[in-house]
């Protein structure tokens, strides 16, 4: 009886939040205020650089996709977290969990894959500078854009049909949200396909983009050692963003990885809270303030975009 009842479950218990009380209208001020600025500055560079013909180059299209990705990303998660931190019962409908598992890993693919390929187009742009613009035409970059999401998005279509497939024998989640490993770890159903596709999963996923990461940076290097002084300092100068991004974000996945997969009773809970939520808050912090700040372009474009709204309506309210 108990097994029938189990394997037809309509909702998951999210069991990592705490008891916190009144403090939970604090944390839910400062969850929807970190939000919106997430929002804000994504939303913002994505305007700078679709409304300025100039900054249509295959770096700032990349770009435009890897802030996209970064709202995707945070919608699939701070939305779910609000209605969580106002909640007394922390539950989740299966449809809807299966669903954010589908918008947090593909978030996770994109970023990685969308990583990779602003490594290549740095690698063609610093090694074949002559032979850039015939290699990285537009067209490529939108073909290389769209297999990056497509691809993203039917690998995770295949996770989720090999999900739905299982029997659940349980619905507690240690987390603050839904999980793939997790829930697979509830099926009392054989999930030797589900641990095999994942596992090439994670070499599609991590692996192959990671290496050519790696290879890229390492040709661009073996370049900017017998380049001049300027072209080092323009290697880095548009580098090191893609660096920092990809070493955060890497960590933040580390753990997440590490926490679902082994026992972390001896870290405190709010330390597993805050480092469980730490790609998916600090990373879509970070693109868009560092990218802004390191690009000189787009730092004037938006200088100058910002400048014209304010001398505009300041002579709106001269008319007026």
């Amino acid at each position: 009886m108990i097994n029938s009842t189990l394997s037809n479950l309509s909702y998951f218990i999210l069991g990592a939040y705490l008891h916190v009380g009144n403090l939970r209208y604090f944390y839910f001020l400062i969850t929807a205020l970190l939000y919106i600025v997430i929002v804000a500055v994504n939303t913002s560079l994505i305007v700078v650089i679709c409304l300025n013909r100039s900054l249509h180059e295959p770096m700032y299209l990349f770009l435009c996709s890897l802030f996209v990705n970064e709202l995707y990303g945070s919608t699939g998660l701070f939305p779910f977290l609000l209605l969580q931190i106002l909640s007394d019962i922390h539950t989740v409908s299966v449809p809807f969990c299966y669903l954010q598992i589908f918008c947090l890993y593909t978030y996770g693919h994109v970023q990685f894959s969308n990583l990779a390929v602003m490594s290549y187009d740095r690698y063609l742009a610093i090694c074949y500078p002559l032979q850039y613009n015939t290699r990285m035409t537009l067209n490529k970059v939108f073909i290389l854009i769209i297999v990056v999401w497509l691809y993203s998005f039917v690998k995770f279509l295949m996770t989720l049909s090999l999900n739905i497939r299982l029997t659940q024998c349980g619905n507690i989640i240690n987390s603050l949200y839904c999980q793939n490993y997790l829930v697979v770890k509830l099926a009392c159903s054989d999930t030797r396909l589900n641990d095999i596709y994942g596992l090439v999963g994670i070499v599609f996923s991590v692996v192959i983009p990671l290496l050519l990461i790696f290879c890229s940076y390492i040709k661009i290097l073996k370049v900017c050692f017998a380049a001049s002084k300027q072209t080092r300092q323009k290697a880095v100068s548009t580098c090191t963003p893609q660096l920092v991004s990809l070493l955060n974000f890497s960590f933040g996945c580390s753990f997440e990885i590490l926490q679902s997969r082994f026992d972390m009773t001896g870290v405190p809970s709010v330390l597993r809270i805050i480092l469980s939520l730490y790609f998916l808050i600090v990373q879509p912090l970070l693109n868009p303030i560092m990218y802004g700040m390191q690009m000189s372009k787009i730092r004037r474009t938006f200088k100058r975009l910002f400048c014209f709204k304010l001398l505009t309506g300041q002579r709106l309210v001269k008319v007026q």
